[in-house]
């Protein structure tokens, strides 16, 4: 006779099976990071004594909590990954009892979810490579931007695409600043009105990482008073994601460009990004290839 199978029995799936929530994943990363930083800390690098009967490899909970002024129960709640609110406050005191750096900082108020008070005191940094990058790109113009549209550096055919950056001042050299007060600039934009509710739009995007640092609440702030029309499309809160699009410009001494935009970011999150344009067609091509001449003077 055959082998008579017997059906399995699939018991169902306990609240201790399910698969957990984002929340409690980051919570976990969290409360591990914490504690890898807080063993690593030795007592003698914050001023406090070792004492012969210290078990821990770094610090104590409790110390930790001392060292940033919070309550030993609250902390010990961080460690164990409890679903509790944590303000900025909280973690920059804990980033700074603990030494971290500026990547470590990063990441602490990355899994907490929130924004770092501080974090725009860092500076973006544009190597010697990026800039020979840039130069090699031409006549294709290329820029590096921040995520604030800060133009951070550029090639020649960039320099000259829709104004003279090089006869800015530096503090005006912002994507979102140009767009809605240069005169030359907007003239280039084919599709002005498109391109500002697009950028109004990433712009809002970006900034959401970056609520609490003063030169973004500052740009926001000078484009107000400068512009009716950008108050008018920032009241909307629409917002976007950087996309690679193309774009239609108009060059006063060779006409139309079509191009595309090709965005490569060049670090983490919230880095430097440099962006490409590329010819859509073979007159555009040839266009950028006569702009590039102008620039370098061989232009008739």
């Amino acid at each position: 006779m055959p082998e008579t199978v017997q059906p399995q029995t699939v018991k169902p799936q306990t609240a201790q099976q399910s698969t957990p929530t984002e929340g409690a994943v980051r919570r976990g990363e969290l409360a591990a990071f914490l504690r890898s930083r807080r063993e690593r800390i030795t007592p003698e690098q914050v001023g406090l004594p070792r004492g012969p009967r210290r078990r821990t490899p770094g610090l104590r909970r409790e110390e930790v909590a001392h060292l940033s002024a919070v309550g030993v129960t609250w902390y010990t709640w961080l460690e164990q990954a409890r679903d509790i609110h944590v303000s900025p406050q909280v973690l920059d005191a804990v980033a700074r009892a603990l030494q971290m750096d500026r990547a470590e900082r990063g990441h602490l108020f990355a899994l907490a979810g929130a924004a770092d008070p501080v974090r725009g005191t860092e500076c973006a940094v544009v190597t010697q490579s990026m800039r020979q990058m840039l130069d090699q790109l031409a006549p294709f113009p290329a820029v590096v931007q921040n995520s604030r549209f800060d133009i951070l550096a550029y090639n020649s055919t960039y320099g000259r695409l829709l104004c003279d950056l090089d006869a800015l001042p530096e503090e005006d050299r912002n994507c979102m600043w140009l767009a809605f007060t240069n005169a030359d600039w907007r003239a280039s934009l084919v599709e002005l009105d498109k391109t500002l509710c697009v950028m109004a739009a990433k712009f809002r995007a970006s900034m959401a990482g970056h609520v609490a640092e003063p030169a973004w609440k500052a740009l926001v702030a000078r484009l107000e008073a400068a512009s009716s029309e950008f108050r008018e499309i920032w009241a909307r809160q629409e917002v976007v994601r950087p996309v690679s699009h193309s774009k239609i410009f108009r060059h006063k001494e060779v006409g139309l460009l079509r191009l595309s935009a090709t965005g490569l970011w060049t670090g983490p999150n919230h880095g430097p990004r440099m962006l490409t344009y590329t010819p859509d067609d073979e007159e555009s091509r040839e266009r950028l290839e006569r702009l590039q001449a102008l620039i370098s003077g061989c232009g008739s």
